[in-house]
């Protein structure tokens, strides 16, 4: 992720390629890293505090996330209306960033079905 003026942050999509060299079980286990660096240590889900301290560094960012980014981000990855990210919800954002993965996830849930059936 980069920022880049006006408050807009750009994502690079480097997950496909962590997917490749670290396997699925890999990326997942980063995944979890990255929740835990970002997450608030006493409640044990990324809070707006949390995410606003911890953003530029662990996400590579030039410069902070602005607070309606932050909130931006935070209710886009909401599933149950707490106004945090557990570690699921993380998850789910970071491969709904990710158009690749999104688009392999599709993939492989049909072929999973088609086995299935």
């Amino acid at each position: 992720m980069e920022a880049k003026g006006e408050g807009v942050v750009v994502f690079e999509d480097r997950f496909p390629w962590m997917v490749e060299k670290l396997g699925a079980e890999g990326f997942m286990k980063e995944l979890g890293n990255g929740f835990r660096l970002l997450m608030d240590e006493e409640r044990g889900v990324i809070t707006f505090e949390s995410l606003k301290k911890r953003s530029a560094v662990v996400l590579g960012l030039h410069e902070e996330m602005g607070d309606e980014e932050i909130r931006e981000m935070l209710r886009e990855g909401d599933l149950d209306g707490d106004g945090c990210l557990n570690e699921m919800e993380f998850c789910v954002l970071m491969f709904r960033l990710s158009p690749a993965l999104m688009d392999g996830s599709f993939r492989w849930l049909a072929q999973a079905v088609l086995n299935k059936l």
